[in-house]
């Protein structure tokens, strides 16, 4: 048997306490917990919890973790005490829009296989008779949803954990991560070091303290949040009386009343009640007790009650539940919880010291599917639930800095109920990142969404006169309120254009890298599923895979030199894998040294595209690119107007064209040569709305939206990008054993039988009543003139099958299609 690494976690929380517990069960007993508080009241943010586990969330990946934590706390138990008790949450509409936000939650929990169901309010008020149900609309229950008895909870993983050998050792600050050569070698509190071969720091809100150690930024701000606990209500009298910690006095749902931004729980006669109805509070570590001075009376994570924050929030409490008006506050405090700047958890190893890893912003309610995760990826390599969200790589530079995550921050905390469309932007902070064709795109009046601090224009304003020549064929249908925000029918326009004339596109926001020197060829074809020992100028669409034949990512590669490369990547992710593995063949072997450099802010890209692309771009470059001069997926290094440009044959769009990249500094310049020569061919510029559409209509995938790590290539019809007789790349293995067996479930192409009813992604599908699969991607189809989506189905789906698409509780149909639906000869795309 393998020796345990030695392991030390830093924080004996909830995910401390819970991702020892999850080593151990595999093997690894050389663990050991350190607290800077006394155990088990350790002072942090498990000490005052409230516990709530509701399940529903936009995020399939953390609807899981956090079914996953119900299962596993309920089955841990001590004297008849549970440490999860299934008590059911219950969220009501009070307003005709949060009615329909529940019905759209209702879709996400049916998507991600959660039992759930629509209330009225008379069934809202026998779920919970103290609701005035005169004020209530309806509501979402969830039979599966609960109360974790975090502290008891804690207790029970650290007891099993230590019977298989961890330490837990409280009243020990951490002061410095001891390191040699790169990696983490041990955690030091004031004398003493505990060895380490690989340390966690799961240290909650002083996660940034912890980083802080080694360098690492970790975008996290403790903010306050009030909890008060009211006196016995009469209604309630002789309900248990057990520990206010434990959620095992509690016969009620919790209750969420997001219009108002609270919740509530039930401890024995009386509730609890919890609001983010108030100010952000930010926290300074200046602001909390010192480790010494931590008890159950001294908390850091548990302060004084702001009273006047609280006076309105009181209110609407004892509106929706009248038997509050004949109760006091008994107690109250502002308790710290840790907020991010999208508001998802922080999971990840350093990337300048090996074997750190963090496990931060976890909630309760994710705990224990976090803990699981993190075990897995520490001791298989590999998560078994997508970890893309949760990732630390996923931030850029800029999402990273102290001002940004503030600020970002506390609008998490004042959103956190609010209703908020999946294409809706923040209004602050903006124009962090912008291409330099910016000053163009704010001429023609684009709207702009943002994502990763990039603007990317969705339509431009200044095609809006020209839906009066659009053919009647193009016009786009009515959209309902809610798929119509955050989109134009201008986008129709743009469509049209590139279908039929010739567009401008900026992808400048797309994360390239360059990869090179001697070992750069090595690196990714180990790396990746294609072929990349072609000629120079040449391009190739490629998967990157992990060990269990899980679609890690799509690339597309370009070979510009012998050993320089470009890579079109997806994002931070990408970027911090290639980097990690470039480092370790360097590492092996220094005459296969790897460098590899983001590019993208240095650089710029536009996407020209039509059947008129080539007429428009030709007269500017002497380089033939024609059919035969530059053929499909070729790359060329020319001058387009005099400028220094990249030219690779590429189209996302499925259209005749070209990506044209530059330096920044000539973006601009580039901008306007071609805008110049486009303008006789009466050339628009296009975004990212009809770029969508465009896409799905060719049948292109998004991965992190239509695929991830949980789906392999032939399932999600990327087969074609996998070579058969190439031998070694990660992932080979695991891939050939999985597509041995007919997939289970594969991503299929739908299209709206009514032709006009439009869905977003992650509603269910049905099949003969029963739930079957969600949607991915969706958009409407300019092209083929109805909505398009992709969706994942079992594997028996065939073309020609009807299934039912839920969309804010109504089901439409839709029919499976053969895909791609435009261009399925690739005529257009070679001409």
């Amino acid at each position: 048997m393998m020796q345990s690494p030695r392991v030390v976690i830093i924080g004996a929380g909830i995910v401390g306490a819970n991702l020892a517990d999850e080593l151990t069960e595999r093997g690894w007993t050389d663990v050991t917990v350190l607290d800077q508080g006394p155990i088990p009241l350790t002072g942090g943010s498990t000490s005052h919890a409230p516990g709530l586990v509701f399940q529903t969330n936009p995020s399939k990946t953390m609807a899981e973790l956090a079914a996953y934590t119900g299962r596993k706390l309920a089955s841990l138990t001590r004297d008849g005490a549970r440490a999860f008790n299934a008590v059911g949450g219950l969220e009501v509409a009070t307003t005709p829009e949060r009615l329909e936000e529940i019905k759209r939650r209702h879709g996400y929990a049916t998507s991600w296989g959660l039992e759930a169901r629509l209330v009225d309010p008379a069934e809202a008020k026998a779920l919970h008779p103290l609701i005035d149900e005169n004020l209530v609309l309806g509501g979402l229950y969830l039979p599966g949803d609960g109360l974790a008895s975090s502290l008891l909870a804690v207790e029970l993983l650290r007891e099993r954990a230590e019977s298989r050998g961890a330490r837990f050792i409280g009243r020990t600050p951490v002061t410095g991560i001891e390191r040699a050569a790169g990696r983490v070698t041990g955690v030091r509190s004031g004398d003493a070091v505990f060895p380490a071969d690989i340390v966690v720091s799961a240290a909650g809100f002083w996660g940034p303290a912890v980083g802080d150690l080694i360098g690492m930024p970790v975008p996290l701000v403790p903010l306050a949040h009030q909890y008060v606990t009211t006196t016995s209500l009469p209604e309630l009298a002789g309900e248990s009386e057990q520990a206010i910690g434990t959620g095992n006095n509690a016969r009620l749902p919790i209750l969420r009343h997001q219009d108002e931004d609270l919740y509530f729980r039930q401890h024995g006669s009386r509730l609890g009640i919890g609001s983010y109805a108030h100010r952000p509070i930010a926290v300074g570590y200046d602001e909390l007790p010192g480790a010494e001075q931590i008890s159950e009376h001294a908390m850091p994570s548990r302060l004084a009650f702001t009273a006047e924050d609280f006076e309105q929030p009181w209110k609407a409490c004892r509106q929706l539940l009248p038997a509050l008006n004949n109760t006091e506050i008994d107690d109250a405090f502002n308790g710290i919880f840790s907020f991010t700047p999208d508001g998802g958890s922080l999971v990840g190893e350093s990337r300048d010291l090996k074997g750190f890893f963090i496990a931060e912003a976890v909630w309760v309610t994710h705990s224990a599917g976090v803990a699981k995760a993190v075990a897995e990826l520490l001791v298989t390599g590999r998560s078994e639930t997508d970890l893309r969200e949760l990732d630390v790589a996923r931030f850029e530079e800029i999402q990273l800095q102290d001002d940004y995550v503030l600020e970002t921050s506390k609008q998490n905390f004042v959103e956190i109920y609010d209703i908020r469309h999946p294409l809706e932007p923040r209004l602050s902070p903006r124009n962090l990142r912008v291409s330099p064709f910016h000053r163009r795109q704010t001429e023609l009046e684009a709207f702009f969404l943002e994502s990763g601090g990039w603007e990317r224009p969705h339509w431009y304003e200044a095609n809006a006169g020209l839906l009066d020549t659009l053919p009647q064929e193009w016009q786009p249908p009515a959209r309902d309120e809610w798929s119509a925000k955050f989109d134009s029918p201008i986008a129709a326009v743009e469509a049209h254009a590139t279908r039929t004339n010739v567009a401008m596109y900026d992808m400048t926001a797309l994360k390239r890298l360059e990869v090179s020197g001697p070992g750069a060829l090595n690196l990714l074809q180990r790396l990746t599923t294609g072929q990349l020992d072609k000629s120079i100028g040449s391009v190739t669409y490629t998967l990157m895979l992990d060990q269990a034949g899980g679609i890690k990512s799509d690339l597309t590669v370009a070979r510009i030199e012998d050993s320089l490369f470009q890579v079109g990547a997806n994002g931070g992710l990408d970027l911090d894998y290639i980097s990690r593995q470039a480092a370790a063949q360097t590492e092996a072997d220094p005459q296969q040294w790897v460098q590899v450099r983001a590019t993208t802010g240095a650089t710029c890209c536009i996407g020209v595209w039509g059947p008129r692309a080539r007429d428009l771009v030709q007269p500017l470059t002497p380089q033939d690119i024609s059919n035969d001069g530059l053929k499909y997926f070729r790359a060329a290094s020319t001058t387009i107007a005099g400028i220094p440009v990249r030219v690779m044959r590429l189209s996302y769009v499925g259209e005749l064209g070209w990506e044209i990249y530059t330096s920044a500094e000539y973006g601009l310049r580039l901008w306007d040569a071609l805008w110049a020569a486009g303008e006789p061919l009466n050339v628009i510029a296009a975004g990212r709305s009809a770029f969508n559409s465009l896409r799905l209509e060719k049948g292109y995938r998004s991965w992190g939206t239509d695929m991830d790590t949980e789906h392999d290539p032939v399932q999600a019809g990327l087969g074609f990008a996998v070579r058969g007789n190439k031998d070694n790349y990660v992932g080979k293995q695991a891939l050939e054993q999985r597509t041995s067996r007919p997939p289970a479930t594969r991503l299929r192409c739908l299209t709206i039988d009514d032709g006009t009813s439009m869905v977003l992604g992650k509603e269910p599908v049905f099949i003969n009543g029963e739930r079957a699969g969600y949607v991915t991607s969706a958009a409407y189809g300019h092209t083929v003139r109805k909505p398009v989506a992709y969706a994942w189905l079992p594997g028996t789906v065939a073309e020609g099958d009807t299934v039912q698409i839920e969309y804010f509780g109504r089901h439409i149909d839709a029919t499976v299609v053969p895909e791609p639906l435009v261009d399925p000869e690739m005529k257009k795309i070679r001409a």
